[in-house]
């Protein structure tokens, strides 16, 4: 089970500080759990691992075994919520399919598909087009190019190839959708983009990279279904624990969170908690500011600021007690190198005490450092993990003060945007 390990922070709080914070949290945790927070309306993942849709769940698997059968690739079109979570799950468990899973539409720039349309010349593919209205600009834009090129392919029998997520009952995606008669599969009204990626929004491109999405539900549904003999949920426990800390220490002036792991492969779940933290917290002129690194590469660049620059950063580490791969350290005759100290050991006894190491060394010098220690990298954990951090930014944006479900600055550039491009309204 994932574990929260603050004992690094402790020095750096005061027993009256997380006793004064605590009924915030209580307060926060009932407005999640009773749903009687502002933006409870987007409460629908809070329950999801437990009452999905199963008869969808089986067409999601009959859909990625066909996608499987007929496509050497899957274009995943899709921004913000509707493709990081896909692809943070993904490229950490690994892509065990012979689909390869690409993702576009998440920007504007024509030299990136330029490099997508590259990979598809002499391949069979389909797109799996995700969007809650199809008018999002960067998806809906990347959509029109992609879904020309696959009529140049395969003519009429393109339509075959066209996977759309979108709304249940509206919207243009939607309309367009059933007009062309293509497969389609649900964003739900309840729950917001960031917090969909146990949804079909992430399951679907999730099943077709081969990854267990059984398991995946199951570690999520373990979060919600544990109990402690006092009757408590870990997973609600760790995330008002984790809430508590990071608002304590925003409150005395530490106004950016690193997410730090020491595992290439979780950048992209970094990728997802940043958004996840920054669209629920970063509103009202208030939240903290979320970050990611990856150490030890990191520790080379940016290490020097965390160790001795300005204290306003929190460092999260997650902690992957057991890799899935073992590669061991060599020994030498001349030991030219001096390395014969770790011969017999795995690499990955060195990465885990160069993050022991590090969390030590940043600690001491005053950096808040908390842990968050996962088992190993498996579906079952990482759901688990998911459905911890989407609990953790709803406490923790109840308990700052702000609505942790609606994104409404995201609009701003928007209106420029659309203005300098002339969209007439």
């Amino acid at each position: 089970m994932i574990k929260l390990n603050t004992q690094h922070a402790k020095s750096l709080t005061t027993e009256a500080e997380m006793t004064n914070i605590w009924p915030r949290v209580e307060a926060a945790r009932d407005k999640v759990t009773h749903g009687t927070g502002e933006g409870s309306e987007f409460l629908g993942w809070r329950d999801l691992p437990k009452t999905y849709d199963r008869d969808e769940f089986a067409r999601i698997k009959t859909t990625a075994a066909e996608i499987q059968k007929n496509s050497d690739v899957l274009v995943v079109i899709g921004i913000g919520g509707s493709y990081l979570g896909s692809r943070a799950v993904i490229e950490l468990l690994g892509n065990n399919s012979s689909t390869e899973v690409i993702f576009s539409g998440n920007n504007l720039s024509s030299i990136e598909l330029d490099k997508t349309l590259k990979k598809l010349d002499g391949r069979d593919w389909s797109i799996n087009v995700i969007s809650k209205s199809g008018t999002t600009l960067e998806p809906a834009v990347t959509f029109r190019i992609l879904r020309q090129k696959l009529i140049e392919q395969y003519g009429e029998k393109a339509d075959g190839r066209i996977y759309a997520t979108t709304d249940v009952a509206k919207g243009t995606l939607h309309d367009l959708a059933t007009e062309q008669g293509w497969t389609r599969f649900v964003v739900p009204d309840d729950v917001g983009g960031r917090y969909s990626v146990l949804t079909a929004v992430g399951l679907l491109p999730i099943a077709v990279a081969g990854v267990n999405i059984d398991e995946l539900m199951a570690g999520a549904e373990s979060a919600t279904a544990e109990t402690t003999a006092a009757g408590t949920v870990p997973a609600i426990d760790m995330a008002m624990q984790y809430a508590a800390i990071r608002n304590v220490f925003l409150e005395k002036g530490f106004t950016v969170e690193v997410l730090a792991s020491f595992e290439p492969s979780f950048a992209q779940m970094a990728e997802w908690w940043k958004q996840l933290f920054g669209e629920s917290e970063g509103k009202d002129g208030k939240g903290i500011l979320p970050d990611s690194m990856i150490f030890t590469t990191d520790l080379h660049s940016l290490g020097q600021y965390i160790q001795d620059g300005r204290r306003q950063i929190i460092e999260t580490f997650i902690n992957i007690a057991k890799s899935p791969v073992e590669i061991t350290i060599p020994a030498n005759d001349d030991n030219g190198d001096g390395l014969n100290y770790l011969a017999g050991q795995d690499l990955s006894f060195a990465n885990q005490k160069a993050y022991e190491a590090t969390a030590l060394a940043h600690s001491e010098d005053g950096v808040p450092v908390l842990s968050i220690d996962i088992p190993a990298i498996t579906p079952r954990e990482i759901g688990y993990f998911i459905y911890f951090m989407e609990l953790a930014a709803a406490i923790s944006g109840y308990t700052l003060g702000v609505n942790p479900f609606d994104q409404p600055g995201v609009e701003a550039y928007k209106k420029h945007m659309f203005r300098l491009l002339g969209r007439e309204d």
